[in-house]
């Protein structure tokens, strides 16, 4: 199912993926930052599962909504950026190795729920663990959804891919 894409549409496409996270961070910001988070603009980490030039731009859109919308700073922004190119590797590796597709939904919660809490904890000086148990939780629904999304445009391409052939 992985298509070939010529480096302009590789390009484009990354540039929507970081835009359309930007703004459903934008539209989401009210629970989307501090010791309670709903990030719903994760859900889009899932979309690595078909493609790994969008690794990067995971990372880049997290940089982005962190400079925009999260206030702390240099280390939010660049723990930012490492858990979502984390992340969206681990998705990818889900495709690679032919594991269970309900695997993505695994990096989506424990990465950053994890891996922020690691300098959020000394950032907003709250506790550790409750801040892992916090966002564990609210990365629960962006990972459900990307799981039912990466199901629906697989369902999508892969019959139309019959459909032609």
């Amino acid at each position: 199912m992985q298509k070939s894409f010529t480096k302009t549409q590789k390009l484009t496409l990354s540039a929507m993926y970081i835009a359309m996270y930007i703004v459903i961070m934008a539209l989401t910001q009210s629970f989307a930052f501090g010791q309670y988070q709903i990030r719903i603009a994760t859900t889009l980490y899932a979309l690595a599962y078909f493609n790994p030039f969008l690794i990067i731009p995971a990372g880049l859109a997290n940089l982005l909504s962190n400079l925009f919308f999260g206030g702390l700073g240099i280390i939010d922004m660049l723990g930012g950026t490492l858990v979502g190119i984390v992340t969206a590797s681990l998705v990818y590796a889900v495709r690679k190795y032919n594991l269970p597709k309900w695997c993505l939904i695994l990096p989506i919660i424990f990465i950053p729920g994890i891996g922020v809490p690691i300098y959020l904890s000394q950032l907003l000086a709250i506790p550790f663990l409750p801040l892992v148990v916090s966002l564990c939780i609210g990365q629960s629904v962006p990972a459900f959804v990307g799981y039912f999304l990466v199901q629906a445009l697989e369902k999508r391409f892969y019959k139309s891919a019959l459909l032609k052939s």
